[in-house]
Order: structure tokens, then sequence, then C-alpha cells
């Protein structure tokens, strides 16, 4: 399977529709398993096969970041160029109100960080934001801590919070005496079960998989919830009411475009006075990113100091 950008990628992200592999090769060799030729003779590498994505994620993070990385099996293994978009497209909303958004006195909190640790680590790495990560699973906490240990100093830019309740999501995270300039999340998409598991089985007929493969492979906690994308992030509106003055920027990427009609008329309905949709591309599918505030841009400017 090659793999190219058709779809323009943030300009700050390091991925611009090719992968320097005699680099990562060297960083990695394990990663040169995997290589094979496109139909026009270049050389790629087997995206189908999630020991080959998960090596080319443990390559991406050393080249690029200067970080260790290791990921247990059946956890979620996601794609570093869409994550690393997230982050710039983040960045630029916290430059709408601070001309130069980087630097540990930017706090954020990720929302189901899982055992991979994905955005906090670019997101230190890119800006030196510090960031709290939480997720409801012990193993994936565990797991992500282990990495950070890795690396020196990311015990000290990221902390982690088990989230024990599952049907919260700031609820016993945010702390009363904290601030944040940013939430993200990467919310489960299907709605129960058996369709992430119906859905897998799509993914691996497309990519002409073996049906216990997976691509980016997941637990399936990690891919459902009850009432799927919009369910989660409804939950998420709700509880930002609650917390609307310890956060700047609540955001979310929404996977499915017929999802918005009905986020926004949520947010409609609890008088949220800013609110934003930034489409994304990566290689050949959309995402966008919904951001909300409860703040004016007079409020927000004032806001933005040191965590």
């Amino acid at each position: 399977m090659a793999y190219g950008a058709r779809l323009l990628m943030h300009p700050r992200n390091r991925y611009q529709g090719h992968y320097d592999l005699t680099a990562l090769f060297r960083l990695e060799p394990s990663l040169k398993t995997w290589s094979t030729l496109t139909p026009t003779g270049k050389e790629s590498l087997n995206f189908g096969e999630p020991e080959a994505v998960k090596l080319l994620n443990k390559a991406l993070l050393k080249h690029w970041y200067q970080v260790e990385w290791m990921l247990p099996d059946d956890h979620l293994c996601p794609p570093i160029p869409g994550r690393a978009d997230y982050i710039h497209h983040l960045a630029d909303c916290l430059a709408d109100d601070l001309p130069t958004p980087y630097g540990p006195e930017i706090s954020v909190l990720d929302i189901g960080c899982g055992a991979n640790c994905i955005y906090p680590l670019i997101g230190n790495a890119e800006y030196g934001w510090r960031f709290t990560g939480s997720d409801c699973q012990p193993e994936s906490i565990r797991a992500a801590q282990q990495l950070l240990a890795m690396n020196t100093g990311l015990t000290r830019a990221i902390r982690l919070r088990r989230q024990k309740d599952s049907r919260k999501i700031f609820d016993g995270i945010i702390q009363p005496y904290e601030f944040y300039h940013a939430t993200l999340c990467n919310p489960p998409f299907h709605t129960s079960a058996q369709a992430a598991a119906q859905g897998t089985a799509r993914k691996n007929n497309h990519l002409g998989l073996a049906t216990e493969q997976l691509n980016f492979a997941g637990r399936y906690h990690e891919l459902w919830c009850p009432g799927g994308e919009i369910g989660f992030v409804s939950q998420m509106i709700d509880e930002s009411v609650v917390y609307k003055n310890q956060v700047l920027w609540f955001t979310t990427l929404v996977a499915k475009q017929r999802s918005l009609g009905t986020l926004r008329k949520i947010l409609r309905q609890k008088s949220v006075p800013v609110v934003k949709e930034i489409e994304m591309g990566q290689g050949n599918k959309k995402s966008r990113l919904l951001v909300w505030s409860f703040h004016t841009k007079r409020e927000r400017k004032a806001l933005m100091k040191p965590a």
C-alpha cells in the first residue's frame, strides 16, 4: 500500500507527503523488514501490517522528536502525522490570543491519552507544553508511565491521572486549583463492541488483510463507548459548562461530518459563545476539530497567563 498525502497537512507538520525511509531504517533497522515497492517502483512500507505501523511510529518519534517509544500489543497505534496535525492546529488556536504559544506556561489536558501517550509527547516536543493525560484503563496508565520514564525530563513535563469513573470525562480529573489553556481528545468512534469489530472487519477487507489483523490496532474500549462519538462529545460539552472557568479552549476530534450538526445544536443549547470547526487533511482522509470556549476574545487574552 503506497502512502501519499493527497490532502494537505498543516504547514508546520514534519510530514509533507513522504518519509525519509533511509534515515528511519538506520534508526530502526527492523522496520526494513516491512519495506515494499509501489507500482511505480518507489520504496514504501506495508502499512496494512500493525507491526510495521508500530515500528514506523517508533522510528518517527526518535527521528523527529528524539523520543524513545514503545507500545504493548493490542493498544491503539495511531499514525503520527495525523496526531501532529491536531497539535499544530491547537497551537494556531492558542496563537489567536497569545502570539507565541510556546513553553511550559501552556498547560494542556489530554482526555484518553492511552498507552501510546502520543499527543503529550508531540505537544511537549514541538511546543514545550506541559500535559496532564487521563485514561480510565489502569494498564494504559502503567504503560504510558513506563514510556515517560524512558525519556529524561518527560515525567516532569507530563503527568498521568486515572479516570476512575468511565462515565465521566473532566469530573475527577480537573482539580479545583487547576487551569488549562486547552483540552484535546480523540473520542471513541463506535457505539458498541460489535460495531467496533464490524468496523475492523470492513477495514481489513478494504486492505485485503486477514480477519485478525487491524492496522492502527486498538483494544475495543479505545474504539467504542455507549452513544459512540456523539454520546461521548455530548457528555464532554455538558461537563465543559461546569469547568468553563478553568479551561480556555475545549477541543475534540470529530470523525463523522454528520455528527457536527448534532453537536453544534447542543453547543447552542448551552449558550456557548465561541464555536469553531477546523478541517484537517491527513493522507487521503478528512477529519475535523470541534473547538469551543465560554470566553470572549478579550477574556481569553486576559486568561493567557502562566498556569
